[in-house]
């Protein structure tokens, strides 16, 4: 059995954009149906959501079928929380809240086999193909992608110095974080933020590395992608549903009300 090919991380790395969703839901059955409705990736966050590694199996499970990448955010940068995620089979780890360059390389150390890293070693797990996979402790950061967010005024003091880590493969700028470190919560579309944001991620993209965002606002996403994020989520599950909720409940009530 050969190891699995991380097609979103060939993507990033060749600069080609990647359109995702971000998953809160934590559903199985939901993650399956919009595993099919087109877009490159989807996330599924532990960290703002009421998700943990244990129900992130049955989302990987879910949408293993399909021609979509899964990425999943552990819930802080905890190297126990993230090798039972890879061991999951996830091989994209968004890690929240980095701040500085020894965060970084304990993320790296993370997702990295001894000697080089700190993840514990097991043979019988999904990435594995529960033992099938030969040699796969050897190849496994191959295909692993590790993702860094910065989303705090500090940490993007110190970007350039955070993508300069070896191992890094993409920094993710977190809007709602920084927009309160900025002194502006809960508005993350603030002028000042957004100009933030898309200096970043130039500033990203000078390092060399993808850029990636999260926002639904159609203006907003303009601009990050003008500023040249390549990975960008442009809704979220919970939105999705809500507004669609919401439009068909007000469409039939002014019928007949």
């Amino acid at each position: 059995m050969e190891l699995k090919k991380n097609a979103f991380k060939a993507a990033i790395r060749e600069g080609r954009a990647q359109i995702g969703l971000w998953c809160a839901m934590g559903d199985p059955v939901a993650a399956e149906m919009l595993a099919d409705c087109g877009y490159d990736w989807m996330l599924f966050d532990t960290e703002h959501s009421p998700m943990d590694p244990l129900s992130v199996l049955p989302m990987l499970q879910a949408v293993a079928t399909f021609p979509v990448s899964p990425v999943v955010r552990p819930s802080s940068l905890n190297p126990a929380e993230i090798k039972k995620i890879l061991d999951f089979g996830a091989q994209t780890i968004l890690v929240p809240y980095i701040q500085t360059v020894a965060e970084a390389e304990l993320a790296v150390a993370s997702v990295t086999y001894p000697p080089e890293g700190i993840r514990g070693v097991a043979g019988m797990t999904r990435a594995s193909g529960y033992g099938a996979v030969q040699g796969y402790a050897a190849k496994a950061r191959e295909e692993i992608c590790l993702l860094l967010q910065i989303e705090t005024k500090a940490a993007l003091d110190r970007l350039e110095e955070i993508a300069a880590v070896p191992g890094v493969d993409g920094i993710f700028i977190g809007p709602a974080d920084l927009a309160a470190s900025l002194g502006y919560p809960g508005q993350p579309t603030h002028p000042e933020v957004r100009k933030a944001c898309c200096d970043g991620i130039r500033r990203v993209r000078a390092a060399g590395l993808p850029a990636g965002f999260l926002t639904p606002d159609d203006g907003f996403l303009e601009e990050v992608t003008e500023a040249g994020a390549v990975f960008t989520a442009v809704d979220l599950d919970v939105s999705i549903l809500r507004r669609g909720a919401i439009a068909r409940a007000k469409e039939w009530k002014g019928r007949v009300g």
